[in-house]
């Protein structure tokens, strides 16, 4: 009776986002270094993510990657982000196709705005980003821990070659 009422108890809660984002260090370039892709990255090479803060707040973003190779042909998105939360600008929505819009939610950036880990509540999805190409094994450990703490399926996490 209680399942039927309340749904399943293994319901997991919000994730925690950041806090204080600021969105003009949070713009510019991340390279992918590891995720749980969507369907159009599983093939994904020298993924990049590149943010751009519009006057009307909205935020255009260019995705390239090199599809199955380092010199397979190049793939380019153009979702434009929103941001939806009351102040932190850690709760994006994305837009890829209008008019749905899909949950974006910054749950870690490095003080220095280095690192930073997109996530989702569902947990089916999540995307680590750098400022560069690489990054140490310790600094891959340290966000893999916090992915897992999430509760996030760590056998499904692709490594994004990056060249």
């Amino acid at each position: 009776m209680c399942l039927a009422l309340f749904g399943c108890s293994t319901a997991r809660p919000p994730l925690k986002t950041a806090k204080n984002v600021d969105l003009e260090h949070f713009m510019g370039s991340w390279y992918i270094i590891a995720a749980i892709p969507v369907f159009i990255e599983k093939e994904a090479y020298n993924g990049i993510e590149t943010y751009s803060l519009r006057s009307d707040g909205t935020i255009d973003t260019v995705y390239t990657f090199n599809k199955g190779s380092f010199d397979g042909p190049e793939k380019r998105y153009n979702p434009r982000g929103f941001v939806v939360d009351d102040g932190d600008n850690s709760t994006w929505k994305m837009q890829f196709i209008w008019p749905f819009k899909a949950e974006y939610l910054i749950t870690y950036v490095s003080a220095d705005y280095e690192q930073t880990l997109i996530s989702r509540n569902k947990r089916d999805y999540f995307w680590m980003m750098a400022r560069t190409p690489e990054i140490s094994d310790e600094d891959y450990q340290k966000l893999i821990e916090m992915i897992k703490e999430q509760g996030y399926d760590l056998s499904k996490i692709r490594k994004f070659p990056q060249e």
